[in-house]
């Protein structure tokens, strides 16, 4: 199993890269997100790999950080959703609105997403409900949003409105005033 490549970028083509590892180029398929990330050609590059085998290909899939890859293998884990559907997924949401999406059961969102439909939306909500550990809503926003958001689920809000009232929150926002922010946001 190939878990991770560290090479030079030899070139990029959506959705696919070629990374030179010693001399033996990988071709790889990455998220949009991850694409979007990469340096420039001839750079040194490092990505997290899920390697697939099926009867007739063998097919690397490379992610910036080993949160998308995990999210990545959640999704194809479900049934209908395959590598393609999980990249399009992947590229159309960062991992933490994603799983901000599954919190709140937004199917809305979902179907944003190009070859996402109101019933595979669906299935993706039932399916990864509490899977995304890794990747919590609060622990992608603001620093110190996990904390707001433990401090509204032990007032005693729901995880629905706690995440709904952090996710409007500054970036970087102190603990403190972020609970105020939070607690505004829930008396409205």
């Amino acid at each position: 199993m190939i878990g991770k490549l560290t090479g030079r970028l030899a070139s990029k083509h959506p959705p696919q890269v070629l990374v030179d590892v010693g001399g033996v180029s990988y071709e790889v398929d990455v998220p949009m997100s991850t694409f979007y990330g990469l340096p420039a050609a001839g750079e040194a590059v490092t990505l997290f790999t899920h390697l697939s085998i099926k009867e007739d290909s063998h097919t690397l899939y490379g992610f910036g950080t080993p949160e998308e890859r995990a999210t990545f293998r959640q999704l194809i884990k479900i049934s209908g959703v395959g590598p393609r559907t999980a990249l399009a997924v992947l590229s159309g949401l960062s991992v933490g609105e994603l799983a901000q999406a599954v919190a709140l059961q937004d199917a809305q969102t979902l179907t944003k997403i190009p070859g996402i439909g109101k019933k595979t939306a669906e299935r993706l909500l039932l399916e990864l409900k509490g899977k995304l550990a890794e990747a919590k809503p609060g622990a992608t926003g603001a620093v110190g949003s996990s904390d707001i958001l433990n401090a509204l689920l032990g007032l005693g809000y729901s995880e629905k409105e706690a995440l709904a009232a952090v996710k409007g929150l500054p970036a970087g926002i102190a603990v403190a005033d972020g609970i105020r922010a939070a607690l505004k946001n829930l008396a409205k």
